[in-house]
């Protein structure tokens, strides 16, 4: 019913729902805005406690890389698959198994890459190859401030059991437009799960990791690369 009394005035049954439903409509974009916030914080969380805890890792890998599809073709996607190490700062191993044989090694100073069938060396200063890759996200960050200096970080929505953060390259005209990092909590601390990259050709890498485990003892002599004897060195 609706008050008609002097000095009141009526109120309609249809503006009384409609309140109702703009409160219940107000209430739900703020559950869903502290979801979005609390989401945020998760995955920058993780990426930040990554960092600073995991000072150094390994892991099995398999790498799918798809190139963009042509004239409504299917993508071609070839499948590679290794193991990986790595410390901080700026070292860091890639063995790719199959389905060819090559070395990825980044000693602090120099990346290194060996073709075995090739049985060719390249050799680049680091610094100059590093920047904007993922391996600057995983492996050569120190806080998540340093990383925030040369990437943009936003949180992507949680899937497959994953926290995501996207990672843009601040600086414009690189090899590398955008890098999605999949993290999850574990029992021994954070672990690195996957890496989504799109180049600035379109192709897509993508990279999972199995049996990670964080902090491991490593080696004295993980990170050290000498080309094999009679091998091609190119320095480009």
């Amino acid at each position: 019913m609706t008050g008609h009394g002097r000095g009141s005035h009526p109120t309609p049954f249809w503006s009384y729902h409609m309140t109702l439903m703009i409160r219940r409509l107000i209430a739900a974009s703020v559950m869903g805005l502290s979801a979005s916030l609390a989401q945020a914080q998760d995955g920058l969380q993780l990426l930040g406690d990554f960092i600073r805890s995991v000072q150094s890792g390994r892991a099995q890998f398999s790498q799918t890389v798809t190139a963009p599809s042509k004239d409504g073709q299917t993508p071609r996607a070839k499948t590679s698959n290794g193991t990986f190490e790595f410390a901080r700062p700026n070292r860091f191993r890639f063995n790719y198994a199959k389905p060819f044989q090559q070395t990825l090694v980044a000693d602090g100073q120099t990346l290194w890459l060996h073709d075995v069938d090739l049985n060719q060396v390249t050799a680049r200063p680091l610094a100059q190859v590093l920047q904007g890759t993922p391996a600057a996200v995983i492996a050569a960050a120190t806080d998540l401030r340093g990383l925030q200096a040369d990437f943009k970080l936003s949180a992507q929505p949680a899937s497959e059991g994953l926290q995501w953060v996207l990672a843009e390259p601040r600086t414009p005209g690189g090899q590398v437009q955008s890098i999605k990092v999949g993290l999850r909590a574990a029992a021994k601390g954070t672990e690195l799960v996957s890496l989504d990259m799109l180049d600035s050709f379109g192709q897509r890498s993508v990279m999972r990791f199995a049996q990670f485990e964080a902090n491991p003892a490593l080696p004295a002599g993980s990170f050290e690369f000498k080309p094999p004897v009679g091998a091609d060195v190119l320095r480009p």
